[in-house]
């Protein structure tokens, strides 16, 4: 019984610093965001070349009003949470397969981190 209770307290601890790790700091995501700013805009609900991102932090994909998105990611069924994000954001092109943005993605995962906790205050 001693190890089932000390085995839960490690997986516990474990998960709380891989939480913290991927907290990310929203002062540099908001610099590093400065890449996103000629598509995408956050301080108003107003599309640009790509959808608003104001709320995007649980927000179904392809879902923002009168924004022309893909057929892809309309139809790609996903929730954009910390996980989903972060792949994204690494890849574009290989997460959402014909989907049309022309990022090319954010290869640290550091920086990642970052611009989803910068996203995380955009409400």
């Amino acid at each position: 019984m001693k190890a089932i209770g000390l085995a839960l307290a490690v997986l516990a601890a474990t998960a709380i610093n891989a939480s913290a790790a991927q907290a990310g700091d929203a002062e540099k995501g908001k610099k590093v965001f400065n890449k996103c700013r000629a598509c995408h805009a956050v301080d108003k609900p107003q599309n640009r070349v790509g959808p608003h991102l104001v709320g995007v932090v649980g927000r179904k994909a392809g879902s923002v009003d009168k924004f022309r998105y893909s057929e892809a990611m309309k139809n790609a069924g996903i929730v954009w949470d910390d996980k989903n994000l972060s792949s994204y954001l690494e890849k574009p092109r290989d997460f959402v397969k014909g989907n049309r943005m022309a990022f090319p993605g954010l290869k640290d995962a550091a920086d990642r981190d970052d611009v989803i906790a910068y996203l995380r205050t955009i409400k």
